[in-house]
This record gives C-alpha cells, structure tokens and sequence, in this order.
C-alpha cells in the first residue's frame, strides 16, 4: 500500500486525524500483549504501561525459557554499570566516563543508567549481586539523573557541543526511557524531575520551532523525526493530563508525515528524506539508507504502534500496511540470505557489526508488525522472519533484541512448524530502486547489487571519522553474492579494509594518492565558519561538500522488464570538484575519471558495457571487472583461457577469452567472460591491515585478507577505452568454454552515445542510450537518452521480424529523470497493444510501430507494453 503525501494531507485534515488520531482516547485490551499485562485507567496509562512491558517484559514473557537469555544479558549490563559507578572518579557518573566536553560521554551515561533502571523493572530478575535493595537501586539511578542535570544537561549555555543527534535525540531516547521505567518512583521521591528533564528535552530540540518539532528543519526528517516523536509521545504520557494529551497528539500528527511516500515532484517541507513509490529509502537527503537508518525507522515505528496498543490515541489500520510495504518492496531486496547488502548502508559499511547483525533488527520489527497485520499478510511477514533465520549463516540473536516480549514470540515462531519459512522475493527478481541510484538483481544462486550516483544522490556518505576512505563506492561498484556463502569472508568490514578504495569491484579510478578528511583536516570535519559557505560540523556546506557529495551528471537509471533488468550510469565529479571556485584555498577537492557505463543484468550472467573509459587530465585509470576476498586458509585457484587458445593459470596480464576464480574451501566460483577488452591484469595478494584504516572508532585489530582482482589498466595519456565483459557467478570452466563458441550474448552497440546487448536465447535486446537524437540497432530505433527491453515471448530476438503470432514485450524508463515522452520504433510488421501502462500508444509508423512513453514525473519508473500481430 502506498501512503501518497494527499493521503497524508487528508489524515491531517480535522476529518482525517479523527479517525487515525481519535479526539478521545478510548482504552481497549492491547492487540498484542501478554494475558498479564495490567490494566490502565486512561490512555496516558496505557502508553507507559505499554511502554514499560516492551522493554522489561512480563511475568509471563520472562518465565518462558526462550527469554532467559535475555534476561541474563540485561543483568549482565546492569551489574557491569553498577561495578562503574562505584568506581568512578572526579566528573564521572560512570568509570571511564569523564564528563563536561564529550557528549559522547554524556550519552553513554545517561544510556547505561537506562540499563540499570530496566534491570529494576524486569519480571522475573533477581536483585543484582551485591545489591540487594532494588529499591536503592532504582534511587540511585534517580539520583544519577537528578546529577546528570544539575551538573552536565540542565545548563542550556554549556550544552549542545559536538553532535546534535546526542542532544536532540540520543540522550532524549535513553532519558525518556528511563523516566517511563521508574515513573512512579520519580513521582515520590523527586516530582519535580520529570518535567524538569521534559523541558530541558524541549530546550535541546534548537534545530525545531519552540521547543517542538520544526517539518521544515532538515533535521527533523525520516528517522531523525520518528526517533524525536516517539520520544515526544512517552514524554506527554509522562507529563500526564491535558498538556500530556495534547503532547501526544502533536507528536503524532508530525510522525505521521514519515508514512507518506515522498513524490519528488511535490516535496512537503523540502523533504527528500522517507520511502519512495519504488521502494527506495533516502536519509540525510541523498543517501540511500535502507539498511542503517531504514532500520532505525522500521523498529521506532513499529515500537510506536506497541506503545500506542490500546490506548485509543491511534487507529493503526491505515498505516501498518505502509510499513508493510517497506518491508515487501524496501527490505525485502537488499536482503540476500540473511545478510544486509552494502549498498544501502551509508557510512556504517565501516562499522564491525555484521550485515547478519543489521537484518536481526529488521527480524525484530518484522516480528513484532505481524501481531498487527491482517491475517493473510501476518503469514507472508512471519513466513519471511523464519526465512531470514533458516538462511542466514549467522541467525538472529533474539537475547539482543529490545523487548523480552519479542524473544517469545520470535520462539513461538520458529517453533511452529505450519509457518513455512518463504521469502518476500520471488526466486528471480530485479529491482530497480531509480529514486536511490541503487539496482539490485537476483537469482537462485546469486545476488549482483549495484551503487549509482548522479545530481540526485550522493557518490558516498562519510561522517564523525566513519568510512574513511569512501570515493568511489557510488561510482558503479557491486557487490556479487554468492548462495550458500557465509558473506563476513566475502565482504563487511574486512572487504572495505582489505580491498583498495580504488580497486572496488566495478570501479573505474584513476590512479592517484587521496587523503582521507582528518588525515586532511586534522578532525572529522572541514573547519571554517568565518568562509561565506559557513563550514562547521552540522551545517548546509559540510553537508555538499564533505560528508555526502552528489555527483554532477543526471545520467543514471534503468528498466526492469519481468525478470530482466538494464542500469546504465555516466560517471561525473562529484559537485566539490564542480564548484572548486567556490570553495576555500585549503579545501581538497579530486578530479574523476570518466566512463559510460551499462549493466544488463540476465540470468546466468550480468554483461557489463563500459565507453569513452579514460581521463581528462591524462591520469593513469583502472578499471575494475570485479574484486574478492577470502580468508587466508582459503584455497584459491586462477584459471582461464588465453584469446589464442592457451591455458591460463594463476596471476600477470594476457588477452583472455575468460577467467574463472574458484574458492574450494567455500565452494563458490565466479567466471569472467571477456567479450571485447584489452589485456587484463590479473592479481592476488595477501593485505593486512587495521580496521582503523576506514573508522576512526573502530578497534585498531589487523585483519588478513586474500585479495583477488582482474583490472583493466591504462597508461597516463591514454586515448578512452571501450570494454565489454560478463560476470558469470557459479561458473564451470566447462560453462565458460562455450562462450568462446556461440555466444549467447551479442554485443551490438558500445559507445558513449549507445550501449545495447543481444540474448538469443533469452529472445532480448537491451539497450541503454545517452544522447540525444535518434539510435540505431537492428529491429530497433530510441529517441533519446533511455533504457529499454525487448522481449518476444517466442525467445526470439528483436533483430528478427518475428513470427505472426509472437507477442513482444517492451519496457523503456527515463535514466535522466526530466524527459516528458519516450518513443521508440519497433520495426517490421505493424502491431497493436495487447496490454499498456496507462498512457503508452502504439501506433502504425513508416518501417513498423511506434510507441510512445508518457516519463513526466515518472521519476524512473518503468513502462511497459506488450504487442501482437494488429
């Protein structure tokens, strides 16, 4: 379902809110809680005794053996956090901890103190060794946070140094929390603190409008705001009466904005931020962020509904479809047997946890969304958590998950044997998420994720000393996934620590030193507020230029047509380089190198086309077909064939007809087709190296990886390049072998105007053209920068005339996102549409059919028709 900004508009009508946000809370039994869950007089009650259920559990949740785990791990942090405090020194609140100039410090104090309190009120918990007085226990915590007030957050003209998530929403989140587990404790021993915290919580929101959320500030957006309003709706049940009552409603009212599906063509508030209609997900403006602060948003919204369960402030019938789609159509792709892809991280592909790690907390959200959704898709959802858990090397870890509540039902579904585990995708499937310059395409055996940039989203995400080295990571790199594979040997952390920044699997660099930003700058940000642009850490100037700059060409998109897919992306500078007479003298800026790239994504290889390979300063360039690691009990072999017909084995540059790299101890293997290259280079090597290298806060621990890479290489002063390859993931020598017979794929156009590829077999062309003016393949004519398909349903090429009877298949989107109509001439037979996408014709034309696409605001959607005989 999608949830269009009129949809929203008309929910925040007074009509509207009344029937999502009810003018009267009417208390009912909550939808999903444990039959022990107490009552509560009011709506406010209900929230806090919701609230206090999700993270500490119930008697009944917490006797289940399934949550002893759990259970344990929160007496673990307590204990840990209790043994700090009373060892702690001048300034601190915990050991270690020293307090007054970092506010990472202070956030971490204020979150262990969460700890601790949750352990006070978690059913089922012995007191803690060597404290044995809960009571105490729970005072000393509300002593802590009288403390921390007085002395380090209470004083508006010492705060908000540093980051101002922290401020606004970090120590909010934990304070918040804290406040709602000992509500009633606080209430007698220190009344006066509750409110107290609520409006210096209030204070703190300076980038919202009267100490409340601002929808026109670009930092109340996406997950940013549903953290800030979830935090808001626990505060005004805190608060209590009227003034709680209203607190709740306006809190929700903003959140609600978060559901709507943004339209490119009619932001509200200037908002990019939030889902897009295909299913991509944007944070911080331009970044694609599915797996990272997608997540974020997925669990805070999901959480809101369980808190609001049966309270009567929200009628969720309208919105849990919403959040189901993000799961369907968001999640659901970039998720490869358990494992969260890179390409939608953001910075956090520097972070050591796992990608297994990242899709636990989807498993979480997923669990807990499925008590509220209708019957039919509460077993496709369910179905869906025990697929990630069945498929994943590395499953769930439910004693990590937040609420004691979801431990048991995430037991009581994996042990339910008549819920099959089954995939939200169907076995091949690819998705073009336009809206995030992101591709992804799958099959039984694999999973080719591929990162785009242009003017619309960023080349990369860097911030706060993470992914260190970030260049080239939108300029076309992937990711192949192989099935059966336990993906933390083939990629995470160690795979961007390992594998150079410049020799990322896809990636076309030139060759030269770049520096990273505290390398440069000497801290994690460029420092120059007195400059016109204003650089400090959070503003407007960082945020171009330094933390996620967009590139500069608007080239980059692609069509899907069933199973199939083509992506095509012309590689710009980023908008630094572009605007260099803009910036400051000492500001660093890097020049790129320049290609034209395709990817036709089929079903037992993806071609890759690449034009116009090269550098406008004259740089030596490297271009990339793939890159891999592998531990260093690995055993690797390198073989192929030589375009003479000669065996190839092991490292060095040759003309090669393909090569196959096998890893035995993994059982994986992928094949490289070259269908029209130069000489290839061909290298393996072991690199070791600090997971510092890419995080600044990572642990300074050495890893060892096998690095594997076939490149292409060219000299400074080199005339451009035109490369045509296959990947072929799972491939036999035998399977390779047969390229060099007839190939099932034809190359029939690479250039930087018009790149196209044949599959007899397949009965497709595929095509992606740049420029404008009229392009010619056989059977064939496009007008204009596009991605096209041509299937005839027969398996029959599109070069042929066909046979009276075939159907043929045509989908075509806009890669530039700004054209009003796409034709394109099929040429022969005149035919009729069988089936259009509303607005597409076809009519009789002089040498065939031409049909006519309407891709005004269609944003990169694809549009398809299907033809027979007229």
């Amino acid at each position: 379902m999608e949830f269009t900004r009129r949809h929203v508009l008309s929910l925040l009508s007074a009509t509207g809110l009344s029937a999502v946000i009810p003018a009267h809370a009417a208390v009912t039994p909550a939808h999903a809680a444990d039959d022990d869950a107490p009552g509560a007089a009011t709506g406010l009650d209900r929230v806090l005794t919701n609230t206090v259920a999700m993270f500490a559990g119930t008697s009944a949740s917490n006797s289940r053996p399934a949550t002893a785990g759990k259970l344990k791990a929160i007496a673990e942090a307590a204990g840990t956090h209790l043994a700090a405090m009373e060892k702690a020194g001048k300034g601190e609140l915990f050991a270690g901890l020293p307090l007054g100039t970092s506010e990472a410090n202070l956030d971490s104090s204020f979150s262990q103190l969460y700890e601790i309190a949750l352990a006070t009120r978690t059913p089922g918990l012995d007191p803690l060794p060597g404290h044995p007085d809960t009571g105490a226990v729970r005072r000393r915590v509300i002593d802590g946070l009288s403390w921390l007030h007085e002395r380090y957050y209470g004083d508006q003209s010492k705060g908000y140094y540093g980051n101002w998530f922290i401020w606004e929403i970090g120590i909010s989140t934990s304070a918040t929390a804290t406040l709602a587990l000992l509500a009633d404790e606080v209430a007698r021993q220190r009344p006066e603190l509750t409110r107290t915290y609520v409006a210096s919580m209030d204070a703190y929101l300076r980038n919202g409008k009267d100490g409340d959320v601002d929808l026109d500030s670009r930092f109340h957006t996406g997950a940013n705001l549903a953290d800030i309003t979830t935090n808001r709706v626990l505060q005004g049940a805190l608060l209590g009466g009227s003034a709680g009552e209203d607190r709740v409603r306006k809190a929700l009212e903003d959140q609600l904005t978060v559901y709507a599906t943004v339209d490119p063509y009619d932001l509200q508030h200037g908002v990019t931020d939030g889902y897009y209609a295909d299913g991509s997900f944007i944070q911080h403006h331009s970044v694609a962020y599915t797996g990272s602060y997608g997540t974020g948003l997925l669990t805070r919204v999901v959480q809101t509904l369980k808190v609001l369960d049966g309270s009567g402030y929200l009628d969720r019938s309208a919105l849990v479809p919403v959040v189901d789609r993000w799961v369907t159509d968001g999640f659901a792709p970039v998720i490869f047997e358990g494992w969260m892809m890179e390409i939608v991280k953001g910075r956090a592909v520097s972070r050591t946890g796992s990608g297994y790690e990242d899709t636990a907390e989807v498993a979480e959200a997923v669990t807990d969304l499925a008590a509220y959704a209708a019957e039919d898709r509460a077993t496709a959802l369910l179905s869906y958590v025990k697929h990630l858990h069945t498929t994943s090397h590395d499953a769930p870890d439910s004693s990590r998950f937040v609420s004691p509540l979801t431990v048991a039902r995430y037991a009581d579904l994996l042990a339910d044997d008549s819920v099959p585990p089954a995939d939200l995708n169907p076995a091949a499937r690819s998705t073009a998420f336009n809206a995030m310059d992101r591709t992804v395409h799958r099959r039984p055996g694999y999973a080719f994720a591929l990162a785009r940039s242009s003017d619309r989203i960023s080349k990369y995400e860097y911030m706060s000393g993470e992914n260190l080295l970030p260049w080239f990571q939108g300029d076309g790199s992937h990711h192949l996934y192989l099935a059966g594979q336990d993906q933390t040997g083939a990629y995470g952390v160690d795979y961007y620590t390992t594998v150079s920044p410049y020799g990322l699997a896809g990636v076309t660099a030139p060759v030269e030193k770049r520096r990273s930003i505290p390398d440069l700058y000497g801290k994690p940000y460029y420092d120059n507020p007195d400059h016109p642009l204003h650089f400090t850490a959070s503003s407007e100037a960082q945020n171009t230029y330094v933390y996620f700059p967009r590139g500069t060409n608007r080239h980059s998109g692609g069509a899907v047509l069933d199973t199939y897919g083509v992506a095509a992306m012309v590689q710009s500078d980023d908008v630094a380089y572009a605007r260099r007479d803009r910036l400051p003298e000492d500001f660093a800026v890097y020049r790129n190198a320049t290609a034209t790239k395709s990817w036709f994504l089929l079903d037992d290889e993806i071609v890759v086309l690449a034009a116009g390979v090269g550098d406008g300063a004259e740089r030596a360039v490297t271009t990339t077909v793939d890159a891999r690691v592998a531990t260093p009990e690995d055993r690797l072999t390198l073989t192929g064939e030589r375009t003479d017909g000669g065996a190839w084995n092991g490292t060095g540059t040759g003309r090669l007809r393909w090569l196959r790299y096998a890893n035995h101890s993994q059982e994986t293997a992928v094949g490289y087709v070259f269908l029209d290259t130069p000489p290839v280079t061909v290298a393996l090597g072991s690199v070791t190296r600090s997971r510092r290298a890419v995080r600044t806060a990572n642990p300074d621990t050495s890893v060892t990886r096998r690095v594997f890479d076939a490149s292409f290489r060219q000299e400074p002063g080199a005339r451009p390049l035109a490369l045509a390859y296959a990947l072929v993931p799972h491939a036999t020598e035998r399977t390779l072998r047969a390229y060099g017979g007839r190939d099932p794929v034809a190359v029939l156009a690479n250039s930087p105007k018009l790149q196209a590829v044949r599959h007899a077999r397949l009965g497709l062309t595929a095509a992606n053209s740049f420029t404008p003016g009229q392009h010619q393949l056989p059977g064939l004519r496009i007008d204009g920068p596009a991605s096209v398909l041509v299937r005839h349903a027969d398996g029959q090429d599109a070069g042929r005339r066909g046979v009276r009877g075939d159907r043929i298949t045509v989908a075509v989107s806009d890669p530039t996102m700004e054209r009003d109509r796409l034709t394109v001439l099929l040429r022969g037979r005149r035919l009729r549409a069988e089936s259009a996408g509303l607005g597409v014709t076809a009519r009789p034309a002089a040498g065939g059919t031409l049909l006519s696409f309407p891709t005004h605001q269609a944003y990169g959607r694809t549009l398809t028709v299907t033809l027979r005989d007229s």
